[in-house]
């Protein structure tokens, strides 16, 4: 759930633009390009902070110009430790891009969205954290609206799907029609994270309807296929080293030739399930490699 709604942005860094006009009334400067960028965060002292997904938004000219900047996290839980690295991220992006950059707290928890817009006394003035939680995501149940924008509909499925029935079901069918024209693998993933955020109640009123249904099925024989081609013992180190790779890419991790070559030439599955094991956890492509010694 949190690599899926970070993937959200990642997918289409201008979509952080969307839900900051939209839903937190940010007056977002005009831009050209959206662009996401590395998410590790380094200070003038020996110590690197990792934010979940950063983006800078830029006017196209002949310097490229960065006008605003956002740092998402998504927040799942309460972790008093993020009081001290939120402001932290802000003032680092800000240093580095030299522009304007807030901090933007997801959740779909009602708990967590509360507890993320308390003030944070710096000790000489005051940092508020930006949140978008359940309550401010809209239902999308439009499925022209989910066409125009599926990434804000899988979100508003993870915001509401594991609600009342009568408010899940008709979201999810507007937003499952949406991403059926998508590309295999964003699909995929929007599928999964769909079937995970609804109740299972949700879930068996979807199954009634024959369309519906026919979908899943389709999409979990591909992914199945394709899982059993990537069996075969001759492909199966290639196929998680890809996997490894594709994980720490969609994480906003940037690797180098030399990372990427140690992984890719890596043939022992055990240790290539241990990389995989800490790739969603890990804040820098070095501790996933040091599992491996």
């Amino acid at each position: 759930m949190h690599e899926g709604v970070i993937a959200l942005v990642r997918d289409k860094p201008a979509f952080a633009a969307n839900l900051l006009r939209d839903l937190l009334h940010v007056d977002v400067p005009r831009f050209d390009e959206a662009q996401l960028m590395e998410a590790a965060l380094h200070q003038l002292v020996p110590i690197e902070y990792h934010a979940d997904a950063v983006v800078l938004f830029e006017v196209v000219n002949a310097s490229k110009k960065p006008v605003f900047g956002t740092i998402f996290e998504v927040q799942l839980e309460c972790k008093e430790r993020k009081r001290y690295t939120w402001p932290v991220y802000g003032t680092v992006a800000r240093a580095r891009y030299e522009c304007p950059f807030i901090v933007t707290a997801v959740t779909t928890d009602p708990a967590v969205a509360r507890w993320a817009g308390q003030p944070i006394d710096l000790g000489n003035g005051i940092f508020v954290p930006r949140v978008i939680g359940p309550e401010g995501i809209p239902q999308v149940t439009d499925r022209d609206r989910a066409a125009r924008d599926p990434q804000l509909g899988v979100l508003s499925v993870m915001a509401h799907g594991g609600g009342e029935v009568e408010t899940a079901v008709p979201i999810a069918r507007a937003v499952l029609d949406a991403i059926s024209s998508l590309p295999e693998e964003q699909r995929q993933l929007y599928l999964i994270l769909i079937e995970r955020a609804l109740s299972e109640a949700a879930r068996k009123a979807l199954a009634m309807d024959a369309h519906i249904q026919k979908f899943f099925t389709e999409a979990h024989q591909q992914s199945y296929d394709r899982g059993k081609s990537e069996g075969k013992s001759e492909g199966k180190a290639e196929g998680k080293a890809e996997d490894l790779v594709k994980i720490l890419r969609r994480r906003g991790m940037v690797l180098t030739d030399e990372q990427q070559q140690q992984i890719c030439a890596c043939t022992d599955l055990a240790t290539l399930d241990r990389w995989l094991d800490r790739a969603f956890s890990v804040t820098s492509v070095d501790e996933i490699l040091s599992a491996g010694l």
